[in-house]
């Protein structure tokens, strides 16, 4: 009998979580690492291995097959291109002090997509290959520039089988004209509400007057487009965390039943005014306390809520391809599914990678839309885009269910070969892992319940809890 190799990382409570490459999990004690590490497996052991696809008989039997089959599926390959982020301006009307894409003020001219950039940007969408594409388009604020995003839409309209637009706004620049390019059925808005009012009128609105107008037109969006047309993300600063409970009755509030907890990023403006070196501690802590408030709201309500985030980690524990989050991906290759077109026509491979080079940390661009693409310059970064071999990664247990973020590796540290226990995206996500794990083997009924829930079981099957003893 032959065993695929284990990784193994000790819990809380004293057992140890053992996880192979493939994504096969299960809970043993230390006895059974002792007789794992010095060859002394019994039989009930590799009865064990070999029921749970940890262990196959020889190279190429149904076990061996089946596990190399997961493993794949664990990997994320890279399709063609559909996705475009379009930003046909970088200005917009507020003064955000974490702004990470370094916006500059709504009157500033220079910054708007041309005639010819405009141009060229629909000749590279006619170039596409996709009868399917979504198409983001950002800024600054985006309906600074309507005209740009009517004819975008128009052209994809007639190019394309199939086409989504998302327009991501602040909401404060809404006339007649807005209104009903946002009411398309193909058309969707994404916006930002940073935890409840109070928070949000500090961080984004400053003034009372500003705010209202926020939620007024939050609310009218909810109530003409409805909950599945409209998302709104929370920027939380570490330094100043909103009350957990406070957030959830505000998204709910509005009816939303899905919230992605953000930290500020740290790029842009935001590198100057918020110090987040250090900060994945006190973010870990208190993303830990929202899960479980959210398991108490979700344990007596019949509208339950998640982490946006969090059920996304949660649904890579526990299948393979759930690969619709860009940032968590494996290999997390740059510049080939999805493309962003700067306001001055640059291409780059990722939203981040456009603010890295914004704030002269590197050049990160990928040639023109007016000249052409250049994908020379993200080849040295795909190289290192997989965390199948690197040396801080293989033997650990959460590896199959990780990815790379290069891109904010070189924002904070300026180099991609930091190690990777020392770096804030490992250390978030070992942390979210862990909680993962944590409610997967939890008793408690409430935490069951939401865990079935976050998983889209009907309830929740003791199955996926593996215990080896």
């Amino acid at each position: 009998m032959n065993v695929f190799p284990l990784k193994f990382r000790q819990r809380d409570d004293g057992t140890l979580l053992f996880a192979d490459d493939a994504g096969g999990f299960f809970r043993a004690d230390e006895d059974f690492l002792t007789r794992y590490a010095k060859d002394r497996l019994t039989d009930d052991d590799f009865s064990f291995l070999e029921e749970n696809g940890h262990a196959y008989r020889q190279v190429a039997d149904h076990s061996f097959n089946a596990f190399m089959y997961r493993w794949a599926k664990r990997l994320y390959a890279p399709g063609g291109l559909d996705y475009i982020i379009l930003v046909p301006t970088l200005r917009c009307n507020l003064s955000c002090g974490y702004c990470q894409v370094s916006r500059v003020n709504e009157n500033t001219p220079g910054f708007d997509w041309d005639e010819r950039t405009l141009e060229a940007t629909l000749k590279f969408l006619d170039s596409l290959t996709t009868t399917r594409l979504k198409v983001e388009f950002q800024g600054g604020e985006p309906l600074l520039r309507i005209d740009l995003l009517e004819r975008v839409r128009e052209f994809c309209r007639e190019r394309f089988e199939e086409v989504e637009f998302v327009v991501c706004t602040n909401l404060h620049l809404l006339g007649a004209r807005e209104w009903a390019f946002v009411s398309a059925d193909d058309t969707f808005v994404s916006t930002s509400l940073d935890a409840n009012a109070s928070v949000h009128q500090r961080q984004r609105t400053i003034t009372a007057e500003r705010t209202t107008e926020f939620f007024g037109n939050l609310r009218r969006a909810m109530d003409a487009l409805g909950p599945s047309k409209v998302s709104a993300l929370p920027t939380i600063d570490v330094r100043n965390l909103p009350d957990p409970h406070s957030v959830i009755e505000s998204f709910t509030g509005f009816g939303m039943r899905s919230i992605y907890l953000r930290p500020v990023n740290y790029q842009g403006f935001a590198r100057k005014q918020f110090q987040a070196l250090d900060s994945a501690a006190r973010w870990n802590t208190y993303h830990s306390e929202f899960i479980d408030a959210l398991i108490d709201y979700n344990w007596t309500t019949d509208e339950p809520v998640e982490e946006y985030y969090f059920v996304h980690c949660l649904r890579r524990v526990l299948r393979s391809g759930h690969n619709g989050h860009t940032d968590l991906r494996n290999p997390n290759v740059l510049g080939q599914s999805y493309l962003v077109i700067d306001h001055d026509g640059a291409f780059y491979p990722t939203d981040e990678a456009r603010m890295v080079t914004r704030i002269g940390r590197i050049d990160l661009s990928m040639g023109n839309v007016r000249t052409g693409l250049s994908p020379e310059t993200v080849d040295g970064l795909n190289a290192e885009a997989t965390n199948n071999v690197h040396p801080d990664c293989v033997h650990c247990s959460y590896q199959a269910f990780c990815g790379v973020d290069l891109v904010d590796d070189l924002s904070r540290y300026g180099r991609i070969d930091m190690p990777k226990h020392a770096t804030d995206f490992c250390q978030r996500h070992m942390h979210l892992f862990d909680k993962v794990f944590e409610l997967i083997y939890s008793q408690d009924p409430k935490v069951q319940k939401s865990v079935a829930i976050w998983a889209g079981m009907p309830e929740y099957d003791p199955a996926i809890a593996k215990v080896h003893s």
